[in-house]
């Protein structure tokens, strides 16, 4: 059989378009100085250099094709420009240049990583906190009383929701918190069991649905209601379809980016006052105070009044995620429980102990899991989880063994799955070889941004 023939021309646009997916910006600059009309060719399925470039998270590749006059307008057979492509792995600082630049230059050189300005589900701030008004209590209790003010009401830590899908079931919907006024929750406030906190202020404009109503400062105060009993048939919601949104998990990740903010704090801090209502020093009651943001015990010579106790203050308890990386760099380590979905693997995961640092955290926390011992740890982003209030801290960790013993009291399984594998379960070009956590979970963004740091789509 005669061999295909490469011509040269082919052969250089090749070498272009690996060193623009290598990351290799020396090479793109030389090349390009050498055949500049190099710089809008495509390859395979319509790939550009400034394709693969933001494909991969490479900016000063990106950044490098902008300024020689590289068009950003180009879309592969897939109907996909570099923007596309850069958003859609989370490349958000390659998003933003492409987005915004003519001519390709930029102030701020972010690291090729994309972990830099990452923003995962929970973690949107939506409110300005405004923590310096919680002991302000003639400012809270003007707001508190104000028609502009906005509250978001739950009933045994579950959020009052309206749902446009009729008749469709809890997972099938998209939810939307139901945003109440004092005329509505004024009679609550005063019920024994009430719980009241401060949630912060609007830092933008308002939900399109909020009527336009305005505060004499200009604003908008947020506060979360929890319930001791059912106040459905009490008060008169503005909308027939309200209801409280029981099964949490995972209903909550069908939520707007915004809500989901709010929820993450508002559902963390009613959940601590569910727990302490008795003082952990002394066991005496504790009243509420700086706007739900401290308890304070009610015994005149309780040790907790003296000094700073973090007894006293919502706690927040820090877990490790990680995903765990083969020697060889081609294959990732996870695992699942016996509560997953049939098929549905997830990065290890574990809670952080007294006295311990994030880095021995992952190791001890993978070795006891799997057995498989961790060398260099590297964070990348990190997610708040309010069921009821953890704080998930993503990493990456590179082993240094590779033979997995599962300790099935922890798990029920653990495997090492090569990157084509996983590249498969996101494309769905074949039939994967496992299924993973949704899009929302800091499992899936860190799963995501491995396969994103070096592989070549």
């Amino acid at each position: 059989m005669a061999s295909v023939q490469v011509s040269p021309k082919d052969e250089m646009l090749a070498r272009f378009l690996d060193a623009a997916a290598t990351g290799n910006v020396a090479k793109v600059s030389a090349m390009i100085t050498h055949s500049s009309s190099l710089i809008n060719e495509s390859g395979e399925n319509g790939w550009t250099a400034l394709m693969l470039g933001a494909r991969n998270g490479h900016f000063k590749v990106v950044q490098t094709l902008l300024t020689n006059g590289c068009d950003k307008s180009s879309v592969n057979k897939s109907g996909q420009t570099a923007y596309d492509i850069a958003r859609f792995w989370g490349h958000k600082h390659i998003a933003s240049l492409l987005a915004n630049s003519r001519g390709g230059n930029s102030h701020h050189l972010l690291p090729s990583s994309g972990t830099e300005g990452h923003e995962n589900y929970f973690s949107r701030e939506y409110l300005n906190r405004m923590s310096e008004k919680r002991t302000d209590s003639p400012w809270l209790k003007a707001k508190q009383s104000s028609p502009a003010s906005v509250y978001i009401l739950f009933f045994n830590l579950n959020p009052l929701v309206t749902s446009g899908a009729d008749g469709a079931g809890e997972s099938e919907r998209d939810f939307k918190l139901c945003k109440l006024r004092w005329g509505t929750v004024k009679e609550l406030l005063t019920k024994p069991g009430t719980t009241v906190i401060f949630l912060g202020v609007e830092k933008q404009v308002k939900f399109a649905s909020q009527p336009p109503v305005e505060d004499e400062d200009g604003l908008t105060a947020w506060f979360a209601l929890n319930a001791e009993d059912n106040p459905m048939e009490d008060l008169q919601f503005p909308s027939p379809n309200c209801f409280f949104l029981k099964s949490t998990f995972p209903a909550l990740l069908q939520l707007s980016s915004d809500e989901a903010g709010v929820i993450a704090q508002a559902r963390s801090v009613l959940a601590w006052h569910n727990r302490y209502s008795f003082c952990p020093t002394c066991g005496s009651r504790t009243k509420i105070d700086e706007g739900g943001y401290k308890r304070t015990c009610l015994k005149e010579d309780c040790r907790s009044l003296q000094g700073i106790h973090n007894t006293c203050y919502p706690r927040v308890d820090p877990v490790v995620i990680m995903l765990v990386i083969h020697p060889d760099g081609d294959q990732c380590l996870l695992g699942r429980k016996k509560t997953f979905p049939v098929g549905m693997y997830s990065c290890l995961a574990g809670f952080i102990e007294p006295g311990e640092v994030i880095e021995e955290a992952v190791r001890r926390e993978v070795e006891e899991e799997s057995g498989i011992k961790v060398g260099p740890v590297q964070y990348v982003s990190s997610q708040p989880w309010p069921m009821p209030s953890s704080l998930m801290i993503g990493c990456l960790a590179v082993a240094e063994s590779t033979d997995i013993k599962v300790d099935e009291n922890e798990i029920e399984e653990a495997r090492w799955f090569t990157r084509q594998q996983v590249i498969d379960v996101f494309t769905k070009n074949s039939k994967p070889a496992f299924s993973m956590a949704p899009r929302q979970a800091i499992a899936h963004q860190l799963i995501k941004h491995w396969i994103g740091v070096n592989a070549n789509l």
